[in-house]
């Protein structure tokens, strides 16, 4: 028993003789809010105060220096996130990934700016920068894997870029942009429904601003029109496209652009009057002369100058005289 309690002892009077590490002190600094901070942390690169901290981050960007700019941005943002320095730190860190090309970490480095710091002064300027990043990833910049692996833009991602600008300001003037893009990108995918919902919304929601909705509204057009001639042509959309075209000439009638909408109009209905010639034809030679007549009689309707109404309307006169025999 003697022994262990000499033992005790000893280490006991170890443990009371070595330096024990106090705990960082609680200190509270203005604009910085409550934070722990470690005596002795400094380094070449590292301080004591968040304004010291984005200030190396920020002398650092200023000469180029992304990696030690980015290292000492990120060590403001996650030792003082409450701090009013942490948003420009944040937005730093964006200007970093987007100074080295990687547009992708950049654009959510800015999201997250945006979701975490929602009243930071250059909030247009960054929206601005998420645009401009979308915009290059829709001219043909490639994307990177994991941030090092090139691969090709991904049209879905480039779309959901845009989406993200809107909802990040739905009724400014990037947002319009925006919306339009979307239906860019999507017409890109030849997904022309898509298109055209972009087109639609981008007109409807924006229908106060004469330059954006008419432009939204003519490119709805164009795209009806793209996706008529898909395959078959669909009868259906060309009359959208024509629908679409005639109101906007009729909503914007001093748009340069009307004349060039009522010569698609001309050409859909010429195309239209087509179709139902050829169909028309098709019912003639099998015996079915009502539905021939009725289609002989749309081509008239659809297009009463063209070659195909003239040919329609002796056509409908040879089946009506075989009619009376």
């Amino acid at each position: 028993m003697n022994r262990w309690f000499v033992r005790l002892f000893a280490i006991t009077v170890c443990l009371l003789g070595l330096p024990l590490r106090s705990p960082a002190p609680l200190i509270y600094r203005e604009g910085e809010g409550w934070i722990y901070e470690k005596v002795g942390a400094d380094s070449k690169w590292s301080r004591t105060r968040a304004k010291d901290q984005l200030q190396v981050a920020q002398e650092a960007f200023d000469k180029k220096d992304y990696g030690l700019a980015m290292k000492a941005a990120r060590r403001t943002v996650a030792q003082w996130p409450l701090s009013d320095f942490a948003p420009p730190a944040q937005y730093l860190m964006g200007r970093c990934h987007e100074a080295r090309g990687d547009d992708q970490v950049a654009f959510k480095s800015y999201q997250k700016l945006i979701e975490k710091y929602p009243k930071i002064e250059n909030y247009q300027e960054i929206v601005d920068r998420q645009y401009a990043i979308a915009d290059r990833f829709l001219g043909g910049k490639w994307m990177r894997l994991w941030s090092y692996i090139p691969i090709p833009a991904s049209n879905d991602k480039t779309a959901d870029m845009y989406e993200t600008v809107i909802k990040n300001g739905p009724y400014s003037d990037v947002a319009t942009k925006a919306q339009l893009q979307v239906g860019a990108v999507r017409e890109k995918q030849s997904n022309f429904p898509q298109a055209i919902k972009a087109y639609e919304r981008a007109a409807d929601r924006y229908n106060d601003r004469e330059k954006v909705a008419s432009e939204a509204m003519f490119k709805a057009g164009l795209a009806y029109t793209r996706q008529a001639r898909t395959a078959e042509y669909d009868q259906n959309v060309a009359s959208l496209a024509i629908a679409t075209f005639t109101d906007f000439s009729s909503l914007h009638p001093d748009d340069a652009r009307v004349p060039e909408a009522q010569k698609k109009i001309e050409a859909l209905r010429s195309e239209q009057a087509r179709g139902s010639f050829e169909i028309a034809k098709f019912y003639e030679k099998g015996g079915k002369k009502n539905g021939a007549l009725i289609y002989y009689n749309e081509v008239i309707v659809k297009d009463p100058n063209s070659k195909h109404a003239a040919e329609a309307r002796q056509r409908i006169d040879e089946i009506k005289k075989r009619m009376e025999k």
